[in-house]
C-alpha cells in the first residue's frame, strides 16, 4: 500500500508517520500493493481526527474519525474500514467487474460472515411536494429529523437538504 499523508494544523512526526502506517497498513492484507491510501490528520481544538479515503474502481472507501487523542481516532478509523470490507465485500467486488484487481486474491475468496446486515425494518411513504430549500429546512426542524427529502421549486429536482455538525444546512442536488 502506498500513503498519502497529509496534516492540517499538525505536524506528521515520525511517530504519527508510524502510527498510521502500521494500523492502517494493516489493511494491505485486503488490498493489491499498488492501492494508494490518502490520510488526512487534523487538529481542531481537542478534536482529533482522521480522514482515510482508499479509491478502488467503481467505489471509495472511506472512514472519518474523531476523538481527543490521533491515536485513537486511527485505531477507530482502522476499525471502520475492516468492519466495512467485511461487511460489503459482495458488493465492492462483483467477479465481473475490474474491481477485483484492486484486492488480494485472499480477500475476494474468502468468506466473511456477518450478523449486522442491512434490514429495513420500516417504510414510509409520502406526498413530496414542490418547496424552496428554506422551506425545506424549516420542516426539517419541525419534523425532528436531521435531514429532509424534498422536490426543489426551482429546479423540479429531488433535493436533500440536512444538518451539519454546527448547526448550518446542507443541500444535495443531482447533477445536470
Amino acid at each position: 500500500m502506498q500513503f498519502i499523508i497529509t496534516g492540517r494544523n499538525i505536524d506528521i512526526t515520525p511517530g504519527l508517520r508510524g502510527a498510521v502506517e502500521d494500523k492502517i497498513g494493516r489493511l494491505e492484507k485486503y488490498f493489491a500493493p499498488d492501492t494508494v491510501v490518502n490520510v488526512t490528520l487534523s487538529v481542531d481544538k481537542d478534536r482529533h481526527k482522521i480522514e482515510v479515503t482508499i479509491p478502488v474502481k467503481g467505489s471509495i472507501i472511506r472512514s472519518e474519525q474523531v476523538s481527543n487523542d490521533m491515536y485513537v481516532s486511527i485505531d477507530l478509523a482502522q476499525e471502520i474500514i475492516e468492519r466495512q470490507l467485511k461487511k460489503y465485500k459482495s458488493k465492492l467486488i462483483d467477479k465481473h467487474q475490474q474491481a477485483a484487481t484492486n484486492f488480494k486474491k485472499e480477500y475476494i475468496e474468502n468468506e466473511y460472515f456477518d450478523e449486522e446486515e442491512i434490514r429495513i425494518e420500516r417504510v414510509k411513504k409520502f406526498d413530496i411536494k414542490p418547496m424552496y430549500p428554506e422551506d425545506a429546512a424549516v420542516q426539517m426542524e419541525l419534523l425532528g429529523h436531521s435531514f429532509y427529502i424534498f422536490v426543489n421549486a426551482d429546479t423540479n429536482q429531488t433535493n436533500v437538504i440536512y444538518k451539519r455538525r454546527g448547526g448550518s444546512y446542507g443541500l444535495i442536488e443531482p447533477e445536470d
